[in-house]
């Protein structure tokens, strides 16, 4: 079994926020009385990360994904639960935890703006009080992977955003961290500088066995890096599992569109996909798109059709991307409830798909 690089049981982290009155009497009462409210951002999550694991941390603004990020670096301290980061407890031991760990946060930098970057890397060098050969070993790789020799002696207030992003990925890997905590860190960057990081932490973790937690609103990053996901809404995990997985148990399906040579109308394409269990619809005269469930391979469903021997000009296949089918998630309220309002529409023998359509609506309300 591989050791484990986090471990979360049951963390909960409850802020106290003022409640503001309104108004200039409001505001004065508040100077005496102040009035607070408890919100909890983060509710009783568990799950365990083993090490080098890249896994996407996803949710909308406000589930608790930041608040999550900062207790497992110790930035903030749990309400309750346990955590450990690397065999360390985040808060308590943080000189020697943070040696371990490298962190971007896509909206701060913890580098200096008005001088030169190597001189941040320098001085970072001196905070984790990295030998200078190994400094300079680990600082050639990733200047030349990230192509930034001719950004080292520029001031960081002139770069870009994407070489400032750049230039943050190395500032967060020159002590060599097992663990690599990303929090947005492709927000703003063009689909060119993405990709590039992308494909610079693939290759950190197949070389390095770098453990990533990457929190991100952009999932391509989690389809292009990430073979597992955890999804959290209203500070609780509604989904923890792996990509294929997801799409797999909560996508609409494939589409499957065909133009031909010549109209053909419904009757003989539904004749053609007897038994197999999809739906065809007609786009024109000439085109007509055909629908399947996961459950139909859709090799067996071309092969109907083209051994049909109908003129066929053109095919195209879509399947729902992983944006919609997140959206449909959260819209659904979570995961349980998405699972239980599929379930919901499969007739048995005992009710109709009438039947099941109402149940799904019953399960969907609050």
């Amino acid at each position: 079994m591989s050791k484990l690089a986090i471990d979360v049981h049951d963390l909960r982290k409850q802020f106290k926020v003022q409640n503001n009155r309104s108004g200039l009497g409001g505001a004065l009462r508040d100077l005496f009385k102040r009035e607070y409210r408890e919100v909890t951002a983060v509710k009783d999550i568990t799950f365990q990360i083993p090490q080098g694991e890249i896994c996407g941390y996803i949710g909308e603004n406000g589930a608790g994904k930041s608040t999550t990020i900062k207790m497992l670096t110790g930035i903030l301290v749990p309400t309750s639960g346990k955590l450990q980061v690397n065999g360390y407890v985040p808060y308590k031991e943080r000189e020697k935890f943070v040696k371990e760990i490298g962190v971007v946060f896509g909206q701060r930098s913890q580098l200096w703006w008005d001088i030169g970057v190597i001189e941040s890397f320098q001085l970072l060098r001196k905070v984790y009080r990295v030998p200078e050969a190994d400094f300079r070993r680990r600082l050639d790789e990733l200047v030349e992977r990230l192509q930034l020799s001719e950004l080292l002696n520029r001031p960081v207030r002139k770069l870009s955003l994407g070489q400032r992003m750049r230039c943050e990925l190395v500032a967060s890997l020159l002590h060599n961290p097992s663990i690599l905590f990303l929090d947005e860190p492709t927000i703003g960057l063009d689909i060119i500088v993405k990709t590039e990081i992308r494909e610079f932490l693939k290759e950190m973790n197949k070389e390095h066995g770098t453990t990533i937690l990457l929190t991100t609103h952009d999932l391509q990053d989690i389809e292009a890096l990430c073979s597992r996901v955890i999804m959290l809404d209203d500070g609780r995990i509604i989904y923890d599992g792996g990509l294929e997985e997801l799409k797999t148990r909560w996508s609409k399906g494939r589409e499957i569109k065909f133009q031909f040579g010549a109209a053909i109308g419904l009757d003989r394409l539904r004749a053609m996909t007897e038994g197999l269990g999809v739906e065809w619809s007609k786009d024109n005269e000439m085109a007509s798109t055909m629908w399947l469930p996961h459950s139909v391979n859709v090799s067996d469903a071309l092969a109907r059709v083209v051994g049909s021997s109908v003129d066929i000009r053109d095919i195209k296949i879509n399947e729902t991307n992983t944006d919609e089918i997140v959206r449909e998630i959260y819209q659904s309220g979570s995961a349980e409830t998405k699972t239980a309002a599929v379930a919901a529409l499969e007739p048995d023998a005992e009710g109709s798909a009438d039947q099941a359509q109402e149940e799904r609506k019953e399960t969907a309300r609050p």
